[in-house]
């Protein structure tokens, strides 16, 4: 599948289910003390950082785009899909979305002083992934923070396994794999939460993964 063709299968999937997935997953930050405790220490690493714009990529319907303006970064989101981007620009007024999606993004280079991407790449398919890594590399400035959240497996025979997602192709990623294609950008690794499968539902593990942009290269 090509590229072009994968990201409008994406978008065309979660357009038709724009209002039905918000309302389903209303809930979901509230519900999920990782997810808070994991985006609150991102927030805090950016703000000791010096700050800098952050931009939340594959913002769907802006409820972690939300979460970062009320915890006091400069965020803005960014999502193809022109039905999420309706409902995050209703429900949450005072903070840009725009659209846009991985692998290339229309922002100046080392413009971000954190880039977040939470269960976006999943829909990429996995060789597909080094440039969206290259790209959050190219986008970061000296010192910023990538915020990568994604559906995972401990297993590392694969990068990725295709899975039943419902609305749109999807992929679980090799935490391992992922990590190694992040140092090969160009990024070091400051912070990882892989959470077990819960109780009812999926039943493989999510994966958060923290790294940063050195302020010189990496040798």
């Amino acid at each position: 599948m090509s590229d072009a063709v994968s990201l409008g299968a994406t978008r065309s999937a979660y357009d038709a289910v724009a209002e039905e997935y918000a309302e389903t997953f209303r809930e979901t930050m509230r519900n999920n003390p990782f997810d808070r405790a994991m985006l609150t220490v991102f927030a805090e690493l950016v703000q000791a950082g010096g700050s800098g714009r952050v931009a939340d990529i594959g913002c769907g319907p802006g409820r972690v785009t939300a979460l970062l303006h009320r915890l006091g970064l400069d965020v803005f989101g960014i999502d193809p899909v022109p039905g999420m981007l309706a409902i995050a620009r209703r429900e949450t007024p005072g903070v840009e979305f725009a659209e846009g999606a991985l692998p290339e993004l229309d922002l100046p280079d080392e413009s971000l002083g954190g880039a977040v991407s939470r269960m976006s790449v999943i829909h990429l398919p996995p060789q597909e992934l080094p440039a969206a890594f290259a790209e959050f590399h190219r986008v970061l400035a000296p010192g910023g923070y990538l915020y990568l959240e994604f559906f995972a497996s401990l297993d590392d025979a694969e990068l990725g396994w295709e899975f039943d997602h419902k609305v749109a192709p999807a992929w679980r990623l090799s935490v391992e794999r992922i990590a190694a294609l992040l140092r090969g950008a160009g990024l070091v690794e400051q912070a990882r939460l892989v959470e077990a499968p819960p109780e009812t539902g999926r039943s493989f593990e999510t994966a958060v993964l923290i790294y940063r942009k050195p302020s010189s290269p990496v040798s």
